[in-house]
């Protein structure tokens, strides 16, 4: 059975909030999603508004750090706060981490993602 759709394609990772590239509006989908990751001030930059692509870098640069961040602490919580954290607090603090880890990582392939086709790279499915 063939499923027929007149909605682009769009490649696993993209985010549901950004519509698919080449469709009316989606450079402004983008842009507000990608600032939706971002720290709230950098919605004070109206130049990230007007170059999407621009936006879409810092993003990347932005939640990319953040991932090594949480992939650090992971690292480092038990001798830095093992003695200092019951071994229930250190447990959960960790399943924290490990679930904040989770999300950036999604967060980090959608903005790529984002950025590849703010640049004009098409994803193109395979059969």
């Amino acid at each position: 059975m063939t499923r027929v759709t007149d909605r682009p394609a769009v490649p696993p990772g993209w985010p549901a909030a950004v519509r698919p590239p080449d469709t009316q509006g989606w450079q402004s989908s983008a842009a507000s999603w990608l600032l939706d990751q971002c720290p709230p001030d950098y919605r004070a930059y109206p130049g990230w508004r007007r170059h999407p692509v621009a936006l879409a870098w810092v993003a990347t640069v932005h939640v990319d750090a953040q991932l090594d961040a949480m992939r650090t602490a992971y690292r480092r919580i038990r001798v830095e706060l093992g003695e200092h954290l019951t071994p229930e607090a250190l447990r959960q603090t960790m399943a924290d981490l490990e679930s904040e880890g989770v999300r950036l990582l999604a967060v980090s392939r959608g903005a790529h993602l984002v950025y590849d086709a703010l640049q004009g790279k098409r994803y193109v499915p395979r059969l």
